[in-house]
């Protein structure tokens, strides 16, 4: 049996991140926790692209501009989207997911969907760190799969 292992070594792979600026405390830190993980993995500084949008549900249109680029082997999507009153949450929750899974398969680019769904703002800060930094990761491993399935 072939067995493909991850590879993590992220030297001469370009990252794109879009990050929603609606909870802009969280996602700046989730890019930071980001780009010193993707350094750590070889990425150099200047190979990681960062776009901000206004919210979550613009996150998937630049994903999709990023994509139709062809210039990034992967991207990532840093958000928050923090339960209020009323159905709001369910919508941009579900819709962002929806269209950054979309992108990514239609695409055909790795896309590491780290926005946070919380029921509250601490919540999300707790999560800040473990999922930048697997966002990252699986950013890395999934540019290098599709490298060697290609």
């Amino acid at each position: 049996m072939k067995t493909i292992t991850p590879n993590l070594n992220g030297q001469n792979l370009k990252i794109g991140i879009v990050q929603a600026r609606f909870t802009n405390e969280i996602g700046s830190a989730m890019v930071e926790v980001a780009r010193q993980k993707l350094i750590s993995m070889g990425v150099a500084d200047n190979d990681i692209t960062l776009v901000t949008v206004a919210g979550a549900l613009e996150v998937p249109l630049a994903l999709q501009q990023l994509a139709l680029s062809e210039e990034f082997d992967a991207l990532i999507a840093f958000g928050a989207v923090i339960r209020g009153e009323t159905y709001h949450f369910e919508l941009v929750a579900n819709e962002s997911g929806a269209g950054v899974s979309r992108v990514g398969l239609d695409f055909n680019i790795p896309i590491a969907n780290a926005i946070l769904t919380t029921e509250n703002d601490e919540q999300a800060h707790a999560r800040i760190q473990e999922k930048a930094t697997d966002a990252a990761v699986v950013a890395v491993e999934m540019a290098n799969l599709l490298r060697t399935l290609i």
